[in-house]
């Protein structure tokens, strides 16, 4: 089965999930500044109720930034955020972190090593007392998997523990909304990947709406219900995993969710007419008919095509680059005319580097599409939107 296939898989589910449900966190035209420079322009973004929201970018885009904003770290220098319908920031009225009704799992969970786990957990509920503050302890405990761990110290947990330890205390006090500021960063590789759905499970089985920030778009695709995709302070795309990864709605989403090439075509009647055949037009996602007779661009990851060995006059290019990944092999190849395209296969295949090949588009899905003439030299933009994307 392909990536692609893969994430349809996993996203399925996410992707029917109801929209009707009530608004619990609003942004309207939220900027901030330090000094002269902007870091956050004109933001505006709804969060609905139990709801995993996760904001995808690099490094520097604000996502950040923005966390810290919705919990009350820092103030906005213009804009408004409401929570559940009451205004914590923006019309003259600033509601600190403490008495926003907010938890926050920090990057490097930030627990009390000279408090256990239980300890650690009933920190933020003091309140209460202490038939009903051992009571909440131990569900949680037992909700993370951790009951038989409560006398131990931070330092004597591993990483994962100590993660689900975190997210326990977050949640004793019964937030409005969970932040989670890259849950997964310090964790190794294969624990990483075994958390996703171990902290995906405890969320929904509370019912708490989480917003999660990640540089890590497998994270972002495989946690999510729907994944905002920022750069520069803003929001390029919001929307299910599966449609901003299939039909991404700038270039710059196309390339930083995976692998991303970019086919010409001219548009002829039925079809595309593209340097590996022709593509169906009914193959390409709302393509509009007044694009009759121009060029667009194809976005093509690299298990939409494949290569094979060919003789010279059935050859479309060359192999120039090739990375062994375990279960597959990326192959870069670049055409006779001059563009480059990557392609996705099976480890067991073997295709040398400076071998002529032939490609073919094999996608088994819609291909998302942009006009040539709104092609970018730099990181990509709203601008650069398939006219006909839904």
């Amino acid at each position: 089965m392909s990536n692609g296939q893969l994430l349809t898989t996993a996203v399925e589910e996410r992707t029917q999930e109801p929209t009707t449900k009530k608004t619990v966190l609003e942004l309207d035209g939220i900027t901030k500044q330090y000094g002269s420079e902007e870091v956050i322009g004109d933001l505006s973004l709804s969060v609905r109720d139990g709801e995993i929201l996760t904001l995808l970018g690099p490094s520097g885009c604000g996502k950040t930034t923005t966390l810290r904003l919705i919990a009350g770290l820092e103030k906005p220098n213009a804009g408004r955020i409401s929570l559940q319908n009451r205004t914590v920031s923006g019309d003259e009225r600033f509601v600190p972190p403490e008495d926003r009704d907010v938890g926050v799992v920090f990057q490097d969970f930030a627990l009390f090593p000279h408090l256990t786990a239980r300890e650690n957990v009933a920190f933020g509920i003091q309140d209460r007392d202490e038939a009903d503050r051992a009571a909440r302890v131990d569900d949680l405990l037992d909700l993370v998997g951790l009951e038989a761990h409560g006398d131990h110290y931070p330092d004597e947990l591993s990483g994962g523990q100590q993660q689900r330890i975190a997210l326990a205390r977050s949640l004793a006090p019964e937030p409005e909304m969970l932040l989670l500021d890259e849950p997964f960063s310090s964790l190794d590789v294969d624990l990483r990947v075994e958390m996703r759905e171990e902290v995906r499970r405890i969320i929904k089985e509370t019912g708490v709406t989480a917003i999660s920030v990640t540089h890590d778009q497998e994270e972002a695709l495989s946690i999510s219900d729907r994944v905002a995709v920022m750069n520069d302070g803003t929001i390029e795309q919001i929307d299910t995993p599966q449609q901003v990864f299939q039909q991404p709605m700038s270039r710059f989403v196309a390339g930083f969710l995976g692998h991303a090439s970019f086919l010409p075509g001219e548009v002829h009647g039925d079809s595309v007419d593209t340097s590996l055949g022709r593509v169906l037009r009914d193959d390409v996602h709302g393509l509009a008919h007044e694009y009759d007779g121009s060029t667009v661009d194809l976005l093509v990851r690299p298990d939409d095509v494949t290569a094979y060995p060919a003789e010279d006059e059935e050859a479309d290019g060359r192999v120039v680059y090739r990375r062994y990944l375990g279960p597959t092999v990326l192959y870069r190849v670049e055409l006779d005319d001059g563009e480059t395209i990557e392609c996705m296969h099976n480890h067991s295949d073997r295709i040398d580097l400076d071998e002529r090949v032939g490609v073919r588009v094999t996608a088994d899905h819609e291909l998302a599409w942009f006009p040539a003439d709104h092609r970018e030299d730099g990181d990509g933009g709203a601008d650069a939107a398939p006219a006909g994307a839904d």
